[in-house]
């Protein structure tokens, strides 16, 4: 699922409350992975259904062209008609996604809402409530299972909001729409697939505006690689109300990424005060035993213990917190690109399993960059000799460098901070 470099701002809004269960808030999903659930839903707490759909005689036009090309790939042409019955070029979904990349938060708001006390609650019964079927998956597949049940939180709320819109009709839209037609189009191919195998019929077939699917929001091909039955009914169901095959599948993906079981995503750690800075970043690996050896240390005073190879990580700059990051970092990260959905995936699991909440303070002054303002920032690096490896409104690993670059430049403390105050002083 891992479908862009990093980002770490994002849309996080707040639900009212589900009867018993305390506030139910929106996934706050971020924009490395197209399409979240949770942007499906209005302020009144509830799914929106899209139903703008509306005459397009260019889409039906695509559409019989793409027939050819789906059967071409061994789809059925009756799997085919009966997957296209009722489909119409859906207008909300295009206005989704032209409008997804301006909503943003910064880390420590987008992590407020992760990490809520209500998520917790909720993600704590969520595990009382499936305990027995959650320790047979983490047995069977080495996954600890309050990461699964995390991502579950994040996602859709621990399966309180899994979208009701056709998939089939959302995809078809955006693979027409061709501004990313090629990647949807071969979206739609595997959800097509999924109906053929007779895991799910079309009707059926429901998830968010860019097709994200189920309990955990699988694209289709992320579906067809890793979903699993684990029920035994022949079925992979991600859809249903019961969350067991969803769940499963979300444990094998992360088995298959490289989970180490018992080990952590990464842990909060102080920085001694003359901490060198441009050793921050994931391209930077040692042991605990070398960042100790610079200064570093947990919260609690003490060393970190040995778990593997490590970097540090400043989503905030240096007046936020900072992590040690290990290998199980990377493999949420591959479900998820963006720092801020890993670290909300990590520390929303290590609160479910009753972990302290993060202890440095953040610098909440500040506010996040708009998109416009995040190309701003790459196209004022670049003029100035600070290569950010293109200009795409996403502050991943380039940009973070070219950030530090120019900091040291100018005398700055080189956290790689992309915030307002260094865009202003690049104009």
């Amino acid at each position: 699922m891992k479908l862009g470099i990093r980002a770490l701002a994002l849309a996080v809004a707040v639900l009212p409350g589900v009867a018993g269960a305390g506030p139910v808030e929106r996934s706050p999903r971020p924009e490395a992975r197209p399409g979240g659930i949770m942007q499906d839903m209005t302020s009144q707490g509830g799914p929106e259904r899209l139903t703008l759909a509306t005459a397009n005689q260019g889409f039906d036009r695509w559409i019989a062209g793409f027939r050819g090309r789906a059967m071409a790939q061994g789809i059925s042409a009756r799997v085919f008609d009966r997957a296209f019955r009722g489909v119409s070029y859906n207008t909300n979904v295009i206005q989704k996604d032209r409008n997804q990349s301006e909503f943003t938060k910064t880390i420590w708001e987008y992590l407020d809402s992760a990490a809520s006390d209500s998520r917790i609650s909720n993600g704590k019964e969520a595990l009382r409530k499936h305990r027995k079927v959650l320790e047979q998956i983490e047995a069977h597949y080495g996954v600890d299972k309050e990461v699964v049940v995390a991502v579950w939180g994040l996602e859709s709320a621990y399966g309180e909001f899994r979208g009701n819109i056709p998939v089939i009709e959302a995809l078809a839209t955006l693979a027409y729409d061709g501004r990313r037609g090629s990647f949807f189009e071969s979206q739609l191919i595997a959800a097509l697939k999924i109906v053929q195998a007779g895991d799910v019929a079309p009707e059926r077939m429901t998830g968010s505006w860019a097709g994200a699917m189920g309990h955990t929001q699988f694209i289709p091909t992320s579906y067809l690689s890793f979903a699993v039955d684990f029920t035994g009914d022949g079925r992979r169901d991600i859809w249903s109300d019961n969350p067991t095959d969803a769940l499963a599948s979300t444990a094998a993906y992360f088995a298959r990424s490289g989970w180490q079981r018992g080990r952590p995503w990464g842990v909060e750690v102080r920085l001694p005060s003359n901490f060198d800075f441009g050793l921050t970043g994931d391209r930077v690996k040692k042991s605990p035993a070398e960042w100790a050896a610079l200064g570093v240390r947990g919260v609690d005073g003490r060393p970190v213990p040995n778990h593997g190879a490590a970097s540090i990580l400043l989503p905030g700059g240096a007046r936020g917190a900072a992590f040690m990051i290990f290998r199980n970092f990377h493999v949420i990260e591959r479900y998820n690109a963006a720092d801020a959905y890993v670290i909300g995936v990590g520390h929303l699991s290590d609160r479910i399993r009753g972990g302290a909440p993060i202890q440095a303070s953040w610098p909440r002054g500040d506010r996040a960059l708009l998109f416009a303002e995040r190309r701003e920032l790459q196209e004022r690096l670049q003029a100035a000799g600070f290569d950010p490896g293109g200009v795409d409104g996403k502050i991943g690993p380039n940009t973070i460098s070219a950030v530090k670059a120019f900091q040291r430049s100018i005398g700055m403390l080189p956290d790689g901070y992309a915030s307002l105050e260094i865009l202003n002083r690049l104009r």
